[in-house]
């Protein structure tokens, strides 16, 4: 500024004393101001230049007209914007002189004057602002090549609706470095699923934005119900899955420590009414009794105070006499039913529970009583009859099956799964049918003179036991059949024992595990995929009633009244509980397990009409056992107050007992069965 103004200063001096000096040299001046203020390119015509003091065809113009004419004679209003604004600031300052002259006086003397008069300041100021305009111009030219080439422009997309462009943006902005590349968000996430827990753990420890990435809830969340955990759970419903899937994890590291130390509660789900216990069935959350007196008990052991519910049968609202013996029972998460040896069979709601919401009758005993799972269907077999009674889709019982077999039903099961219409599979000597409603019995399995000893059926597999004697027990004795029920075929054969096969669990089994137990005393697990022997146990010394095993541990009971509890990799007991009669079920969860010893003898001394006393002694009732293992399940009020301590001490809460051998310490708020 201070260069310019001196030069400015300068160029007056020297004009004032040429204009003294030789006023008509107006040439002269004319082309010293057009050199001071004006670098013309070569492309315009002297006659533009003519314009900036002269009078010329353009000077009552108006400014669009004179950028119209100057692209007119070959001037380019893009590249010459600064030049054009100048031009018309120039002849509006030369237009407007600051005091009157003379009309005779030349046009560039008025222009000299102007001049000296220092009214070049408008157009000062206009260069300065042009000046600004072209450095600003020329760093944010700058700023977006630095910013092009530290990250690439990506094309925008004018049809992306608002929501895709804010994702897009989002996954910009959030891009992960993956060693020399970098992802954006949502792809590095996809490669995240592929890894477990263990991998996702490690990967946090990489760098800070590894970290967000392996701590994203979606990831946890398909972890958690991928391991079992929360099944039907949404996203939102945890605030933070990993908490979550750590809590399970601990907890069930828990359970499985009170499985195998026998640690938890136990409840005995025992009726006083001084009758004989007949059957027992539970289900997930629910276990339900029938005794020979005709009442049905039903327990809801998710609740810590376990008080029986009384279902009220038919007979009693008929009032008969006398109340018949209760048959069969079974329960599942929606329904209840009972069947009894009269023929009747009452089916109750879980939810509205007291009256039957169904029932009918059979001519003869009900042998077998089964529920689906997954499904309010109910099925029955009475000597050679079977029937299948389902809900519509209005909510009203309908018979959908009513079938004739060649021979009397011994075992019955319906299929578990979802289906358009319930399938049963039922065993009669040494044949098992498929039997559907509308449709003829189809024969799934059939050996003349090798009867069918036990049956166990899932949504797609049904597993049998087959007795054999005389020349088949050359063959390696009895066998267990895994029968696909699609196609009617045999996948695999596995056992050979010289017992028969009394009980065999494939339903609550692991996938590619099958479970059974013989009258040899063995348990044994069987592979399906190779059909080896996994694990073979001496159990029960008069033979095994009943079995299931999951991924670790396999529980058995006998006819002598033992419940084993067997860990299966090393094959050892871990612990056992003896009861009076033969354990005829065994059912258990993760963190509970139910147990029913039923008595064989219906009427013992005691309990027959023509003694004095019609109750029966409590060693011949029977009784149904529960076992919670959950972590905070043991209650301390069951517990002597020197057993709750920790046993460190030389005396033992204030009974000043001394003991001479410290003993393992003992878990607070655990309790030992």
């Amino acid at each position: 500024m201070m260069e310019e103004s001196d030069e400015l200063s300068a160029f007056r001096k020297r004009w004032k004393e040429e204009l003294d000096k030789k006023p008509e040299g107006c040439t002269r001046v004319s082309s010293t101001v057009n050199k001071e203020f004006h670098a013309q390119p070569s492309n315009i015509t002297p006659d533009s230049k003519k314009n900036y003091f002269g009078a010329s065809e353009t000077d009552n113009l108006t400014h669009e007209e004179r950028k119209t004419h100057r692209i007119s004679i070959g001037g380019d209003e893009e590249n010459e914007p600064c030049r054009s604004e100048q031009e018309d600031v120039l002849v509006e300052v030369i237009s407007r002189p600051g005091r009157d002259y003379e009309k005779d006086q030349p046009q560039y003397v008025c222009i000299a004057e102007g001049l000296l008069d220092g009214r070049t300041s408008p157009l000062m100021d206009r260069i300065q602002q042009e000046k600004a305009r072209r450095k600003r111009r020329y760093d944010t030219a700058t700023d977006i090549h630095m910013t092009s080439v530290r990250q690439p422009q990506r094309k925008l997309n004018r049809g992306l609706k608002l929501v895709d462009q804010f994702i897009q943006d989002l996954n910009d902005i959030n891009d992960i470095p993956f060693f020399d590349v970098e992802l954006p968000y949502e792809l590095a996430l996809k490669i995240f699923r592929l890894l477990d827990r263990i991998d996702l753990g490690r990967c946090a420890q990489v760098s800070k934005s590894w970290r967000v990435l392996a701590e994203d809830d979606v990831l946890w969340y398909r972890l958690c119900l991928g391991e079992g955990y929360h099944t039907g759970a949404s996203v939102s419903d945890s605030p933070c899955w990993k908490s979550t899937l750590r809590d399970c994890w601990k907890t069930e590291k828990t359970v499985q420590s009170n499985w195998k130390n026998r640690v938890g509660s136990i409840s005995h789900l025992q009726y006083e009414l001084g009758k004989i216990l007949c059957d027992a069935d539970s289900s997930e959350g629910f276990v339900i009794a029938g005794y020979t007196s005709g009442d049905v008990r039903l327990w809801d052991i998710l609740h810590w105070d376990i008080v029986a519910s009384y279902l009220r049968p038919t007979h009693v609202v008929r009032a008969e006499t006398p109340t018949p013996h209760v048959s069969h029972v079974a329960v599942n998460e929606k329904i209840a039913a009972a069947a009894y040896e009269n023929g009747y069979v009452d089916i109750w709601s879980i939810e509205t529970g007291l009256e039957p919401i169904h029932h009918y009758q059979h001519l003869q005993r009900v042998h077998s009583l089964s529920l689906c799972r997954d499904s309010p269907a109910v099925a029955s077999a009475s000597g050679m009859d079977v029937r299948v009674d389902c809900t519509d889709d209005r909510g009203y019982w309908r018979t959908l099956c009513l079938t004739q077999l060649p021979k009397p039903v011994d075992f019955l099961r319906l299929v578990p799964g979802r289906r358009e219409s319930p399938l049963v599979t039922a065993s009669a000597n040494e044949s098992v049918y498929l039997l559907a409603p509308e449709q003829e019995a189809r024969v799934l399995h059939s050996v003349y003179g090798h009867p069918v000893t036990c049956l166990d059926v899932t949504a797609s597999k049904a597993a049998l036991g087959v007795k054999r004697h005389g020349w088949a027990m050359n063959d390696g004795g009895n066998k267990i059949q895994v029968y696909s029920l699609e196609s009617s075929q045999s996948e695999i054969t596995v056992g050979s024992a010289a017992g028969d096969f009394t009980c065999v669990d494939l339903r609550d089994s692991i996938p590619h595990l099958l479970v059974c137990g013989n009258k040899d005393r063995r348990v044994r697990v069987f592979d399906l995929r190779s059909g080896s022997s996994v694990v073979s146990l001496y159990a029960h010394h008069m033979g095994v009633t009943s079995v299931q095993a999951d991924d670790w541990k396999i529980v058995s009971g006998g006819v002598e009244g033992l419940v084993c509890v067997w860990e299966m990799r090393m094959g050892a007991k871990l612990w056992e509980m003896h009861n009076r009669h033969p354990v005829r079920h065994v059912r258990f969860s993760t963190n509970a397990l139910v147990t029913a010893n039923i008595p064989d003898e219906k009427c013992p001394r005691g309990a027959c009409i023509t003694d004095d006393d019609l109750t029966a002694h409590r060693r011949h009732r029977g009784v149904i056992c529960y076992y919670d293992f959950s972590a905070d399940s043991a209650s301390q009020d069951h517990v002597l107050p020197i057993c709750r301590s920790n046993y460190a001490e030389t005396t033992g809460y204030n009974y000043n007992i001394g003991l001479a051998v410290p003993y393992d310490e003992l878990r607070d708020s655990q309790a030992s069965l």
